[in-house]
């Protein structure tokens, strides 16, 4: 048994005992290795120690019981490996940038990601395919033209991607030519909510332009609003770019001390991406504040 194997039997014991009073010691025996051993391995592969991992799945796993259960916000704290209902909401604060409370009673679904299961090929992804410190940028306004399309992501039970974005590449990219005063060669994927309570969101394939462009019939201008952002580096197969959304939300936003700034992630495809080729590379970047 490989050490990917190992640390899948303590990851799924771990998932299958979240809500128990899981052990360190009783995860390493599941996989079969020291706890010493574990831990190095377990950090090499994921970036993360034990106790953040199962600290940011308790408290990401907590909004599920704050939406659709009646438990009192105590219980669900220490449910979450809390102490106290205190340290629970600074931390639910610093995360989410609302109180448990509050989360709860407004009914809001945007701050829901799920966290993706281990398996072999996620544990690689995150080894191998994911700049694990983003680069932390300031992004200049910029105006943009392509095309533009509505959608439901990955995390909504309507998930329509394969549907949607790939044919909306595939009518921008022929039409690359038509659009005057480009500056640069990144092409750029936008990505914004439509609406504050509602998870469809609008999609833009796009180039950025000077004050001097026209628009092609059939196409859209988008303004990127100053901002700060985080950069994240994905190498290999684009299809896999949910591993590395799924790991910035549900992993290294809580973590990070930033949160979301609710405006538009962006995806960079330059000189670096071949949609054929393992060793592409494009990058993935959201807003924090």
């Amino acid at each position: 048994m490989n050490y990917l194997e190992q640390i899948q039997r303590g990851v799924d014991y771990i998932e299958n005992n979240i809500d128990q009073n899981v052990t360190f010691d009783a995860i390493s025996k599941q996989a079969g290795m020291s706890l010493w051993h574990f831990q190095r391995v377990f950090k090499a592969l994921t970036g993360e120690t034990l106790k953040t991992y199962i600290r940011s799945r308790r408290l990401g796993l907590s909004l599920s019981h704050l939406a659709n259960t009646n438990a009192r916000i105590i219980d669900i704290a220490l449910n979450a490996g809390f102490e106290t209902q205190e340290s629970y909401s600074r931390a639910f604060k610093k995360a989410f940038d609302t109180t448990p409370a509050k989360y709860r009673s407004s009914g809001e679904k945007r701050y829901c990601f799920t966290k993706v299961k281990f398996d072999e090929s996620y544990l690689e992804h995150i080894n191998k395919g994911i700049s694990m410190q983003p680069e932390i940028y300031k992004q200049r306004e910029m105006t943009l033209v392509g095309l533009r399309t509505t959608f439901y992501g990955a995390d909504s039970d309507k998930n329509n991607v394969s549907e949607k974005l790939p044919q909306l590449w595939q009518d921008f990219l022929p039409r690359l030519g038509e659009i005057t005063n480009s500056t640069g060669e990144i092409c750029y994927g936008v990505v914004r909510q439509l609406s504050e309570n509602s998870d469809e969101l609008e999609y833009y394939c796009a180039i950025e332009v000077d004050s001097k462009a026209t628009l092609p019939e059939g196409m859209c201008a988008v303004k990127i609003d100053e901002c700060e952002y985080a950069k994240f580096t994905h190498k290999g197969d684009v299809s896999k770019i949910d591993s590395t959304i799924n790991y910035i939300f549900s992993t290294w936003l809580p973590q990070s001390g930033k949160r979301h700034a609710e405006t538009t992630d962006l995806e960079f495809y330059g000189n670096e991406y071949d949609p054929v080729s393992n060793s592409s590379v494009m990058y993935y970047a959201i807003p924090v504040k």
